[in-house]
């Protein structure tokens, strides 16, 4: 799945993953380590089983449960409408 960033959000690096910016309503978003290289691999054009691979191995943690939070966190960007498809 490829997917962007809205125009209207901003994105940074943080001490402890990642902070998005939703210029349209100001409200900040903040990505623990792991939520942040999932975006990162998504938004660099990765497929979600890379970016779970990724995370599992980095991390060492089970594919599975990383794929569960992996999900979760793609429906909440897509339905806060801070990224696209």
């Amino acid at each position: 799945m490829s997917i962007k960033l809205r125009a209207e959000v901003s994105m940074a690096a943080a001490e402890l993953g990642v902070v998005l910016l939703d210029e349209r309503t100001g409200k900040y978003w903040q990505l623990n380590r792991s939520g942040g290289l999932i975006l990162d691999k998504l938004l660099a054009g990765g497929s979600l089983p890379d970016a779970v691979a990724e995370v599992a191995s980095v991390y060492r943690v089970a594919p599975d449960v990383v794929n569960v939070d992996a999900q979760e966190l793609l429906g909440r960007l897509v339905s806060s409408g801070l990224v696209t498809s």
